[in-house]
């Protein structure tokens, strides 16, 4: 197994310091919600590799994922403020992204036997919204920022511990692939342009790849490859005519141009969330530059033991680097990342994870430009990995 180069945050003595609070400090408390470093950049040691998380886990039922609809769950406060590695020189920053038609405007040669709508009734009610800072037994912030959604038996202390590792993996400096984006819910779509009801007629699904998650893919992918990054974007349709089965569809799809290109380190499943209630649905952004860019969510999946993914804990580790870059590059751009009992095909290797861009009531242009943003902070982290 090759040796992969650790944060200079993480360190073991931090771990200890975490894991063996004292019990006078811990008395009286249930859970600790909010995890932070003890010690300062100074006084860090690195970590020994660690192979899969040793906590007892239960079993759990896995299902297709459900999307996130209770009140009690949306975020609040303030966010955290990011602190940034120096990923890329403030300079590359600060220039333009690819500049790509507008959604809205483009056509498909072939739109498919599910056309997006050309026009729109209401009924329901958009609510515009910006998640902050969840609070919860459940979440805990990650050093650097961003935060954890933990739905798992693996207590929170061991999670902040894995979360300092670097990824699992080496990135060559090549021209051959080294990233596959795919859609296992390929005609999930979004609304036309911003307003404030959504069309209750419409299921939010489109076999249009301009105005479906391909369409976000294609962003993503634009922005990497302007950074030297290569990608293999699979366009295939999974969730139409039958929604179920998909995932087996899906990964009847990457696993050949997985073997065909063993140069890919990084697989992402890019979705949209659907988030809402009885009348109405949220609306996730941020603002950037002075555009709207849709809020994401990273999902990484956890093996109780049934689900064939014992390395799901390498994933974990890219999920938390990836999370730290987004938030250290836009803050707020992030909501936490679900760290739960799934396995969305994350078995096939240790840089996979889905990705949440936005919701159903997201805008075309908000997704567009989220998948922009996104891609071009992974492109940034690649290449900041290459030859280390």
């Amino acid at each position: 197994m090759k040796r992969h180069k650790r944060k200079k945050t993480c360190g073991l003595i931090r771990c200890i310091a975490i894991v063996l609070v004292p019990a006078t400090v811990a008395f009286g408390l249930k859970g600790i919600t909010v995890i932070k470093w003890p010690f300062d950049e100074t006084n860090s040691y690195k970590l020994k590799i660690t192979e899969k998380a040793s906590a007892d886990h239960i079993n759990a039922n896995v299902e297709v994922i459900k999307r996130i609809k209770h009140e009690d769950e949306m975020l609040a406060g303030a966010n955290t403020m990011s602190v940034g590695y120096g990923y890329v020189d403030e300079d590359d920053r600060n220039r333009e992204y690819v500049r790509l038609p507008d959604p809205l405007d483009m056509k498909s040669d072939n739109a498919g036997s599910k056309p997006y709508p050309e026009s729109w009734s209401d009924g329901g009610m958009i609510i515009r919204t910006t998640y902050g800072q969840y609070s919860g037994n459940s979440f805990f912030d990650l050093y650097g920022g961003g935060q954890v959604n933990n739905k798992t038996d693996i207590p929170n202390e061991e999670l902040f511990c894995e979360s300092g590792y670097y990824p699992n993996f080496t990135v060559d400096d090549t021209d051959d692939p080294l990233v596959l984006i795919y859609h296992t819910h390929t005609t999930e779509s979004f609304e036309p342009f911003v307003r404030e009801s959504y069309d209750t007629t419409f299921n939010y699904r489109t076999t249009d790849e301009t105005k479906n998650v391909v369409m976000v893919g294609n962003a993503i992918q634009a922005e990497l490859e302007s950074l030297g990054i290569g990608v293999i974007h699979a366009k295939e349709i999974h969730d139409y005519p039958s929604y179920n089965g998909s995932y087996g569809r899906s990964r009847e799809t990457i696993t050949p141009i997985l073997e065909k290109y063993p140069s890919i380190k990084v697989v992402l499943d890019v979705h949209r969330d659907a988030i809402s209630g009885d009348g109405y649905a949220y609306q996730p952004f941020i603002e950037v530059d002075g555009r709207e860019a849709a809020q994401i969510m990273i999902i990484s999946g956890c093996d109780d033991g049934t689900l064939g993914m014992p390395n799901y804990i390498q994933n974990f580790h890219f999920a938390c680097t990836l999370q730290n870059k987004l938030e250290s590059d836009h803050e707020g751009f992030t909501r936490p990342i679900l760290f739960d009992y799934r396995h969305y095909n994350q078995d096939l290797t240790n840089g996979s994870l889905l990705i949440e861009v936005g919701s159903h009531c997201n805008t075309l242009g908000q997704v567009q430009f989220a998948g922009q943003l996104f891609g071009r902070s992974l492109g940034e982290l690649l290449n900041s990995m290459k030859g280390k």
